[in-house]
């Protein structure tokens, strides 16, 4: 089903991002990969040597002009686009008593105005073709909130009320929109937590286990082709929350 369709990652370069995108590529669709500082030359061939294409753009998605750039450059070289991952995400984690207020601004505009400016931009074009999938990626903490994160937290809260609001305004045009939650997943965030951290956070876990970012791109790839599932918030985390 996704064989020469065109999807969109943000944030694309490492981690989750990095595991959408590959997994996608694996299942025929042609990738643009958007990065904010640098995207390893590996990856693009990698994703190119599963038979299909890709392009790296640079781009802040923070900025409602550099996101419409990231969406013009989709259309321009491959006529559409057929999904739209929203990863890209920054964390600055401190007591809210001590967080200033560009730590608080500067997490909800990379996290969340970022999923406002792709997706004002390509509603357009899904609208026009009447078909198309948006996926935000949220969290578990924007459902259940973390100490030193409120700025985190409320971003990735505001994406699950972004994403609902979205599918109700888009469904009539076969247009999906969902959101996945992750909660533990095994990348370079939680690889510098220290044993005892790591040990803390398995023990909120039922499954026992931190998730690999290749589980959460079979989720992407999942909620891109099924076309009967919109405005959910699915949560990918070992049964952390429930």
């Amino acid at each position: 089903m996704l064989k020469n369709k065109t999807v969109v990652v943000t944030g694309g370069a490492k981690g989750i991002g990095r595991a959408i995108a590959l997994k996608f590529a694996e299942n025929g669709a042609n990738i643009v990969l958007n990065y904010r500082s640098s995207v390893p030359d590996d990856l693009i061939s990698e994703i190119k040597s599963k038979g299909v294409e890709c392009i790296a753009y640079q781009a802040d998605v923070g900025k409602f002009g550099e996101a419409c750039g990231l969406i013009d450059t989709a259309v321009s070289n491959f006529k559409t686009v057929d999904v739209l991952v929203n990863n890209a995400g920054v964390t600055k984690d401190i007591l809210i008593m001590r967080m200033s207020e560009n730590d608080f601004d500067s997490v909800l505009e990379v996290n969340l105005k970022s999923v406002f400016n792709t997706t004002r931009y390509v509603s357009k074009i899904m609208l026009k073709q009447k078909s198309g999938a948006i996926i935000n990626m949220s969290s578990v903490v924007g459902v259940t909130g973390n100490i030193g994160q409120a700025n985190y937290s409320a971003s990735k809260a505001g994406i699950i009320g972004f994403t609902k609001s979205t599918a109700k305004e888009l469904g009539s045009r076969g247009i999906t929109c969902n959101a996945i939650a992750p909660g533990f997943i095994e990348t370079s965030m939680t690889e510098v937590l220290s044993d005892k951290a790591k040990q803390s956070c398995l023990e909120t876990i039922p499954l026992k286990r931190f998730g690999k970012p290749e589980e959460v791109a079979n989720l992407a790839v999942f909620l891109a082709e099924n076309k009967y599932i919109t405005g959910q918030v699915i949560n990918i985390d070992g049964g952390m929350v429930m």
